[in-house]
């Protein structure tokens, strides 16, 4: 049986109905309107705001590795923007590289110009490793990211108990051996550091069957074809970081290391042992010596190892 709705009824549901249909309105203009919202991602949002507001990165306006310029054409221009994209808004990866970077590049820095390398190259080990010490699925090792055969062949000590490619003022001079006989044998800085990403043998193959000799006219893997384009990005994120929208304070980035030497000549029978005699850990031991890769050392050579401890 159908009844009938009183006159009050029907004023309450139109009431609600005009109320309900205001309230959408307002919503969806406060939703769409993005024009007064504008954040940079480094800075957060508002709570109950729009989200973040992402924008194309700025390209620089002279992008060059080393002093050689990037092509000024639609392939290498895109190239460069990919990698500046990439790194601008890999957020955790790319703070922790402006933190490290106030840790070692003022150890890498002087060595640079100390081997005649330009100082562009610091770039390269933030590509390689992050400024960490990692170890890669091709077993390459340290922040210059050596294959032990390549270490050895620069000077570098690897066994079972040292892994100066782990060491890295040891690990910078033996990169920068690499790259200057790689820059003496294919011309430029580019090509040096494509040698240094695929080896100087398959980077003079390819040359040789493409008739090319300038690293963005030659066609090669994916990774290589990225690589100096992605030392470019780093390079201008890391020297503007606020451009490309990183924000840190200066008590926020990770400080140089304080440390005196302790030489050591002979077999050390226990790792732990000397720390705890020096007043350390066995931890901080390893974390200013990431090259010691036992709990002992034999040392039948007879070597002189300087030993870093905390201050």
């Amino acid at each position: 049986m159908i009844r009938s709705i009183s006159i009050s009824t029907l004023v309450l549901i139109a009431v609600g109905a005009i109320l309900f249909f205001s309230s959408s309105i307002e919503s969806d203009s406060a939703t769409t309107d993005a024009d007064n919202y504008h954040v940079k991602f480094g800075q957060g949002a508002e709570t109950g705001k729009l989200p973040q507001v992402v924008k194309a990165v700025p390209m620089p306006d002279n992008p060059s590795l080393a002093g050689e310029a990037i092509p000024n054409n639609f392939d290498a221009r895109e190239r460069l923007d990919r990698e500046l994209m990439v790194n601008s808004y890999r957020h955790s990866a790319t703070l922790q590289y402006l933190k490290l970077a106030n840790r070692y590049f003022p150890i890498i820095e002087p060595i640079l110009a100390e081997q005649g390398v330009p100082d562009d190259f610091k770039y390269l080990a933030v590509a390689e490793s992050g400024l960490r010490n990692v170890s890669s699925p091709a077993n390459a090792k340290g922040i210059w990211q050596f294959l032990a055969s390549t270490g050895k062949e620069h000077g570098l000590i690897v066994n079972s108990e040292v892994d100066q490619r782990y060491h890295v003022e040891k690990a910078t001079r033996a990169a920068c051996k690499f790259l200057k006989k790689s820059k003496n044998d294919f011309g430029t800085w580019m090509n040096a550091a494509a040698c240094y990403n695929m080896g100087r043998t398959n980077m003079r193959k390819l040359m040789n069957a493409q008739k090319e000799t300038q690293y963005y006219d030659i066609e090669m893997n994916e990774e290589t074809a990225r690589y100096v384009s992605r030392i470019v990005a780093l390079k201008a994120i890391i020297e503007n970081p606020e451009q490309y929208g990183f924000y840190l304070e200066q008590h926020e980035l990770y400080p140089p290391i304080n440390y005196k030497i302790v030489e050591v000549s002979g077999a050390i029978p226990s790792w732990g042992d000397f720390a705890h005699r020096n007043g350390t850990t066995y931890r901080m031991l390893k974390t200013y010596n990431p090259w010691l890769r036992s709990s002992k050392l034999t040392n039948s050579a007879k070597r002189t190892y300087q030993v870093k401890l905390p201050n």
